[in-house]
Order: C-alpha cells, then sequence, then structure tokens
C-alpha cells in the first residue's frame, strides 16, 4: 500500500522536466510521471494529473487552473466587485467538483479565507450568495477540517435569513452536510448552534420539495453518525434523541413520505433516516403509533421492484423491530412474507440479502411464536439461497447464519428442517471463509446440534506472571 506522499509543485516540475529535458510529448511525459511515483510507492490521490497549459511563449502557466481562479477571486474581493465575485464563485465551484485532488490543492493554498471573505461581501445579494455556498460546500467535501468559527456563523445565518428560500437552503445543507461528516467536533458544535432546528424546518417549509427533503434527511443521518475515528466517543445517540424528541423527527419524517408516494428516491431517504432515528424501545413504538410501520409494509409491497427503496424499507423495519411489541406487530401484519418476498425477488442483491436477514433475524430474536410464522413462510430458506448466492459476502454470510440461529435456540423443533435444507455445510463455509463470522456460526451450529469444536484459547497453565 502507497504510505509516500509528494507536493503538487514536486509532480508538476517533473512532467515539465520530462517535456524540457527528455524531449517528450505532454501525454507521454504525464503518463511517465505517473508510472514513476507509482512504481516508488508514492500516492498521488491528491495530485491533479494533468499538464499545465502553455502560454505563446510555450512556457509553463504559473499554475492550475483552478489557482488562477482563486487569485483573481483574491483581487475581486479587494476590489469589492460583486459582479466578478459571483462568476469567480461559480467557476471556482465547477473547478473544485472536478476531483478531490483539485479541493485538495485549492485548500492547500489558502482558498478556504478566501471563499469565505467572499462569502461576507455577498451576503447582501441572493445570486453571488448562492454561488458562495455552492463553492464553499465544494471546496469542504472531503475537508471538512477547514471550517471554522466564522463560517459556522455564516451558515446558520443563511439557513436562518433564507429559510424560505429552497435554493439558499438546499445548498446551505449540504455545505453543513460535507463539514459534519467524519468530524465529530464540527456536528457537535453546529448541534449546539441550533442546527437541527433549521433541517427539520427545512423539511417542514419544503416539504414538496425533493431536492431539499432528499439533502435534509442525508443531513440528519450525518448528525447521528458516530464516523470520525479521531474522537473515542461521539454524540450520535444524543443527536438522535434531539431530533426526535425536541423536533418531532419521527413526526416529520413520516407525514412527509405521504407527499411522494410515486418518488422512490426520496422515499428511501426518508426511510433510511427513520431507521437512523430508532434508537430507543420507545421511539420504535412511536413509528407504529404514527402509522410509519403501516405506510412502509405497503411500500415494500407496492414498490417491491425498486430495489434501492426495498433495501432502506427492509433497513427501517430492522430498526423498529429493536422492540418486542413491534416485533409482533411487524409479524403480525404479514410483514415476514413481504421480507420474504423482496429476499427471492431480489436474491441477486446482496444488500437486499444482508438487511432482509438481519430484519428476520431481529423478528426471531426471543420470539417463538414469530419463529414459527417466519419458517412457515419460507425464511429459514431464504436466508440459506441467500448464503448460496452471495458466499463471498461476510455481512450476508453473518446475518443469515444470527437468521438459523434465532430460529433454533428457543424451538429445537426447526433444527432438523433445517438441517435437511443443506444448513450445516453452509454455515461450516461461512465460519471457514470469514473471521467475523466465527462466533455466530458456531452458535447457529451448537443451536442445531451439530458437532462444534471449541477451541480453548488459554488454559493458564504454561507460563506465569511472576518471575
Amino acid at each position: 500500500m502507497a504510505c509516500k506522499w509528494i507536493s503538487q509543485e514536486t509532480f508538476d516540475a517533473v512532467v515539465q522536466e520530462n517535456i524540457a529535458e527528455f524531449d517528450m510529448e505532454p501525454e507521454e511525459a504525464l503518463n511517465e510521471a505517473i508510472q514513476q511515483f507509482e512504481s516508488q510507492g508514492v500516492d498521488l490521490t491528491n495530485i491533479i494529473k494533468a499538464v499545465r497549459k502553455q502560454n505563446e511563449e510555450c512556457e509553463a502557466a504559473p499554475s492550475h487552473d483552478i489557482l488562477l481562479t482563486l487569485e483573481s477571486l483574491r483581487k475581486a474581493i479587494e476590489t469589492n466587485s460583486v459582479s466578478s465575485l459571483s462568476e469567480l464563485l461559480l467557476q471556482f465551484g465547477d473547478q473544485c467538483k472536478q476531483s478531490m485532488a483539485h479541493r485538495y490543492l485549492a485548500g492547500q493554498k489558502a482558498a478556504y479565507p478566501v471563499v469565505l471573505e467572499a462569502w461576507k461581501q455577498c451576503e447582501g445579494d441572493r445570486e453571488t450568495l448562492l454561488n458562495a455556498l455552492y463553492a464553499m460546500s465544494s471546496l469542504t467535501d472531503g475537508q471538512p477540517d477547514l471550517l471554522e468559527r466564522v463560517g459556522e456563523e455564516l451558515l446558520l445565518r443563511a439557513l436562518e435569513n433564507h429559510s424560505k428560500d429552497p435554493e439558499v437552503t438546499l445548498l446551505a445543507i449540504r455545505l453543513a452536510r460535507h463539514v459534519c461528516l467524519k468530524h465529530e467536533q464540527n456536528r457537535q458544535n453546529l448541534v449546539k448552534a441550533g442546527i437541527l432546528r433549521h433541517l427539520t424546518q427545512a423539511i417542514s417549509y419544503h416539504g414538496t420539495d425533493p431536492d431539499v427533503v432528499c439533502e435534509a434527511c442525508s443531513a440528519l443521518r450525518i448528525m447521528t453518525l458516530d464516523d470520525d475515528i479521531r474522537v473515542p466517543f461521539g454524540h450520535a445517540h444524543d443527536h438522535a434523541k434531539m431530533i426526535v424528541l425536541e423536533h418531532a423527527g419521527l413526526k416529520l419524517l413520516i407525514e412527509a413520505a405521504k407527499g411522494f408516494t410515486d418518488n422512490s428516491i426520496v422515499l428511501s431517504e426518508l426511510c433510511s433516516t427513520v431507521a437512523r432515528l430508532c434508537v430507543r424501545n420507545e421511539f420504535c413504538q412511536d413509528v407504529v403509533d404514527l402509522g410509519g410501520l403501516n405506510f412502509m409494509l405497503a411500500l415494500l409491497a407496492d414498490c417491491i421492484d425498486h430495489q434501492e427503496l426495498v433495501k432502506q424499507v427492509l433497513s427501517a423495519i430492522r430498526a423498529v423491530a429493536g422492540n418486542d411489541d413491534v416485533k409482533d406487530a411487524i409479524v403480525n401484519s404479514g410483514g415476514t412474507d413481504l421480507i420474504v418476498l423482496a429476499m427471492t425477488r431480489h436474491l441477486s442483491n446482496a444488500q437486499i440479502c444482508d438487511q432482509g436477514c438481519a430484519a428476520l433475524a431481529m423478528l426471531a430474536l426471543r420470539k417463538p411464536e414469530n419463529c414459527k410464522v417466519i419458517m412457515e413462510g419460507g425464511g429459514a430458506l431464504a436466508a440459506l439461497q441467500a448464503m448460496k448466492v452471495h458466499p463471498k459476502d461476510s455481512s450476508v454470510q453473518k446475518q443469515a447464519c444470527m437468521v438459523i440461529r434465532n430460529l433454533v435456540s428457543r424451538t429445537r423443533d426447526f433444527s432438523q428442517p433445517i438441517l435437511e435444507m443443506g444448513a450445516e455445510s453452509l454455515i461450516l463455509q461461512a465460519r471457514c471463509a470469514h473471521k467475523d463470522c466465527d462466533d455466530v456460526a458456531k452458535a447457529a451450529l451448537r443451536d442445531l446440534g451439530c458437532k462444534v469444536e471449541l477451541r480453548e484459547l488459554w488454559t493458564g497453565q504454561k507460563g506465569s506472571l511472576v518471575h
């Protein structure tokens, strides 16, 4: 794996050297530089792999296009030219979107304070403000560390002052999403400053705008993630509780879904967000009480051919099934049959098989009566078929093992029928192929009544702590 890094200047210098010293054509010089550095184990992820344009004197242009635009932005700020700023911000945003390497180079060359200053100057001009938000959201995509206090204040002010404007709201939320992904401190700072109100309010105010609803849902989910490896403990759970308890998040999402019955993309986003918010027993019950469960089961039946939507509905069913009473409600409403139907219909889709098995495993957990319904509905067979079709997918294998284990742990009568379906060999294969399946595979084999070889990791017989 590459572990060495170089600067953009070093890469560009080698390309120019290949052209000037070795008389290579520009494209040949570029490819030669790429091969040279990669053979040395250099990671070129954040390098713009392009030849700088030549001017009329055949000398290299002073910089890459994105840095030339950045320099023009600096000059426009000095002259306070709003019309120039608007055009340059749009151009800079487009260039940032070309690749992570473009964004990284701009960030290294102090683009953030330049765009921030441009944003400050144009707060009163809607068109330029839109382009400033676009430029900033493009720059911070993958670079959340760039955000600081003034940027937070400008973001929240844009959301507050333009709450009824769908375009400004959309771009401001997109910026919030970019600066919060994999950045716990930004999340906490913005939540403390009240961004959850703005995100839920956006769905309330713009509930018929699919783009705003999708963006707001995505941002709400990011607020409930624990994805920053630099932080040992995040506030994901607390943020989810705040969205539900302080901002009526579940009710808002379920009501919004009713307005998009013919839009599978928006429904997928809404279902995915509901799943992220079901972090407490009572929240799962709230989904049922608000009509969310019946709505999702109807969706599963009516939109069975929409794979992404099916996956997200299964994920939401899995989430709300964390409540034992809700398990019964799902089973009594025919949910198990729909889950098995979805898995059978999309057997080649690993993600649907994964979520379907996970949902069945949750419904079977500690519920012998539910296990009977699942068995009669072909749930065990569907799980084993998923194992056959996706032998290399560790998540599918693990969740399918969990289904089998939960089905037989309290109802041993099901062991023989499941063994006759070929469960033992499939579970043994999963155990051999995937290390993270070992524990659940052993538990499934044990509860099926199969011989399981248990390894004694340490007996305390050899060696001594005292010398």
